[in-house]
This record gives structure tokens, sequence and C-alpha cells, in this order.
């Protein structure tokens, strides 16, 4: 499953609003050396309760606007 978002950083608290059709991601992360990428991974990953690495930015690693592939894990092994 493909997400589009807008990623705004270095944000009061982190949190997922729907704006009019747009998801919009907030993250305390600063936009520096990724952290602003890894807190989006892992705040998406908490919110889907999926694992960080079924998330994977395809588009916009260095843009405030990203595509994200989400993989669908229909069952998994305990």
């Amino acid at each position: 499953m493909l997400i589009n978002v807008k990623v705004i950083t270095n944000a009061r608290k982190n949190a997922i609003k729907n704006d009019e059709g747009i998801i919009k991601v907030y993250v305390n992360a600063p936009p520096v050396k990724g952290k602003a990428n890894k807190a989006l991974v892992k705040l998406l990953a908490g919110h889907f309760k999926i694992k960080k690495v079924d998330i994977k930015i395809v588009k916009g690693e260095k843009s405030k606007f990203k595509t994200l592939e989400i993989t669908e894990v229909k069952s998994r092994k305990k």
C-alpha cells in the first residue's frame, strides 16, 4: 500500500492528522541527518501497529512531501 504524507518537522508533539484529504504527520525531530525520517517511520509504525521495517520511504527522502510504502503483513508467526 502506498500513502502520500506531508511531514511537519520540529513540532511540539508527534501527531497524525487528516487535513482536507492530506495526511499531515507532525514530528518533533529536526530535519537533520535523517532524524525526522526515523521519527516518521516510528510514529507511523505505532499508529498502524506494524514493525518499522514494514515501512519504506519510496519518494521524498529529503522533502516534506513523501510517498511511503507500507508492507501489508497478512499473518506473522510468533
